[in-house]
């Protein structure tokens, strides 16, 4: 079922003209109306056929959902075929629109009113306008297993402390831990729309021309300018790196796959996520959303023996596809189109995969470290199953110290998912929206949906437990959170290593720009950044744009410093200023960067060279 939900002033129909599909009315059902509702276009979809009980019950909860977000108790459920290609039969429709209509209506909290099925009809629809107003949704049936399943399974938060007891959160005393209580009422209310602000990093990210909005794709794919190229290049670099480094293969695999293939056609409907989906020839493709397919595809054809475990894949994903809901697109952070590092670790048993999950946990630590985020800077929720907690609660308590602060933990009562514990990182913006980062997941069911064996020491064959991991999470939601933690600290900067420009050098009168260019061609061989503001501007103003840009290094050169050869240079991390020659400025670039990714600037040198994006 595919809906469009739209939170309306009003809606008016009238019916014109009756297919042979119509709905038999008498004349006064002919035209209707509704004032302050949501209006639910709906197209039921042959899919739907193979579970109707569970499509009724999704679109209710989804319905329901969206009016306590936008705030009314009116509903007009109203037939639109042409939201799907995929339609089931007009019977059927017809009787699911009735039934989803008499359901709504024994809730007793909504006012639902259905325009009829199968005629032509005209109508006019004023929009609210505001960032909930218009949404969609695609609701996917379950299997019957898994619709019994999601009746029984439950789960339930609890903070755990480092002294490894559970703590129920209502009670917990948060008064040292706030960005952890922001992070427990975001998690149980389960709400993953946006307000009407525009985060901090969305003005930043436009205004120093990092990346913007693409309005001729669709919503949730950005533009990367070349700043922002940069900054994305160099995260990409260093997170694929480090999973080189643990031991991961690298692999490529294809962003598009059949449907109807066994495995991830079971996958999907086990699994239903927003996804795009396309037609090819006699095919219905959908564009990945992860690397699993790939990568699961890839082990399900090789020759693994237990001396191979644990066998690691890593991709760099350019692209993972999510259909998300407009209302929750934001900038960097939520996004339809992103780069997700993706790794897979297929190992022996659940040991092995416990030993790998605790070394992938502190590789996700060191990677947000190197990167620019502490763990001052994120909240770590873990989820398990009952039955995990209780055979190993050693093993998270240890995990639980590791990052040494209390945790957010929710327990299921019964595995329903494919893992049975996984753990995110959480960056908590100023307005309390969580938004994950490093993950890694133990799957003790895909290995046997895909066909992965690996031999075991007495020639048997057998499915390996899967570890997803994701050291940093999506690049740009590594950038969303870079940019707002930059924003909200005291003197707002970037990591030395992604600041597009490294040192700016600001001549103060042109008899300088010989010395300019010297300077920038000494720090061009040690591998820095630096660039040239030869513009026709005040010194005042050059100065406050470097500041603005929050570049790490602003060198101002008089004819003082071109005649001592030294430079003054203002450092901005600390708001200090220095005098220095060229080869200590370069020196202490270089410790500020370590042993971290390096790329030459993609911009011209000269700022008066430059054109602008934005």
């Amino acid at each position: 079922m595919r809906l469009l939900l739209i939170h309306s002033d009003k809606i008016e129909y009238s019916l014109k003209e009756r297919t042979k599909y119509a709905e038999d009315l008498d004349s006064s059902s002919k035209s209707d109306n509704m004032d302050e509702s949501l209006v639910v276009f709906v197209s039921v979809e042959k899919i739907d056929e193979d579970n109707p009980e569970s499509v009724v019950r999704k679109a209710i909860k989804e319905i329901n959902d969206v009016c306590t977000e936008v705030g009314t108790s009116n509903v007009m459920v109203y037939p639109y075929a042409h939201l799907s290609d995929r339609l089931a039969e007009p019977n059927f429709s017809v009787e699911l629109l009735k039934r989803l209509e008499t359901e709504l209506k024994k809730s007793g909290s909504i006012n639902v009113k259905r325009a009829p099925f199968g005629w032509y009809k005209s109508f006019n629809l004023q929009c609210k306008g505001h960032p909930l107003s218009e949404l969609s949704r695609t609701i996917t049936p379950d299997d019957d297993e898994e619709a019994e399943s999601k009746e029984k399974v439950s789960s339930r938060f609890y903070i755990l402390d480092t002294t490894g007891r559970l703590h129920d959160p209502e009670s917990f005393d948060f008064t040292s831990d706030g960005t952890l209580n922001k992070f427990y009422i975001y998690e149980s209310a389960g709400s993953r729309a946006t307000d009407n602000k525009t985060p901090n990093h969305v003005l930043i990210m436009r205004r120093e021309e990092i990346a913007d909005y693409e309005p001729a794709s669709d919503p949730g794919n950005m533009r990367y300018y070349p700043k922002g190229r940069l900054i994305k290049s160099l995260l990409e670099e260093y997170v694929l790196k480090r999973t080189l480094d643990s031991g991961a293969m690298e692999v490529e695999t294809p962003i598009m796959y059949d449907t109807s293939h066994p495995a991830l056609g079971g996958y999907l409907k086990r699994f239903p996520a927003r996804r795009y989906e396309i037609d090819s020839e006699k095919k219905r493709l959908f564009l990945r959303f992860a690397a699993c397919f790939g990568q699961f595809l890839i082990g399900k054809d090789m020759t693994i023996s237990y001396k191979n475990l644990p066998l690691k894949m890593v991709e760099i994903t350019k692209y993972s596809f999510r259909r998300e809901q407009r209302g929750e697109l934001t900038g960097l952070r939520r996004l339809r189109a992103f780069t997700m590092p993706d790794m897979h670790t297929f190992c022996s048993d659940l040991n092995q995969a416990m030993d790998e999950f605790k070394k992938q946990y502190e590789l996700s630590v060191d990677v947000l470290k190197n990167i620019g985020l502490s763990t001052d800077d994120y909240e770590v929720a873990i989820r398990f199953t009952r039955d995990f907690y209780d055979g190993n609660k050693e093993f998270i308590d240890e995990l639980v110290s590791i990052i040494d602060k209390p945790v957010l933990v929710e327990i299921w009562d019964e595995r329903f998912f494919y893992f049975v514990m996984k753990f995110e990182f959480n960056f908590i913006d100023k307005s309390g929206r969580a938004t994950s980062l490093s993950t890694v997941q133990i799957d003790v069911e895909n290995a046997e949906r895909y066909g992965i064996k690996y031999m075991d020491a007495d020639g048997e064959n057998k499915p390996p437990i899967i570890l997803h991991c994701s050291p940093s999470g999506a690049i740009e939601r590594v950038m969303y959170s870079l940019i707002e933690k930059g924003s909200t600290m005291k003197i707002p900067i970037l990591p030395t290593w992604l600041s597009p420009t490294q040192v700016r050098i600001i001549p103060i009168h042109q008899e300088e720009n010989d010395f300019a260019e010297e300077i920038y061609s000494k720090l061009l061989g040690e591998g820095i950044r630096a660039d040239i503001d030869d513009r026709d501007d005040t010194l005042g103003r050059k100065i406050r744009e470097a500041e603005m840009g929050w570049i790490p290094y602003i060198v101002v050169i008089g004819e003082k410093e071109k005649d001592k050869n030294v430079l003054s240079v203002n450092i901005r991390k600390d708001k200090s200023k220095d005098e220095m020659t060229i080869e200590d400025l370069a020196i202490r670039v270089k410790e500020d960067i370590g042993a971290l990714p390096k790329k030459s600037l993609n911009l011209p040198y000269n700022l008066s060279k430059r054109a602008k994006f934005v």
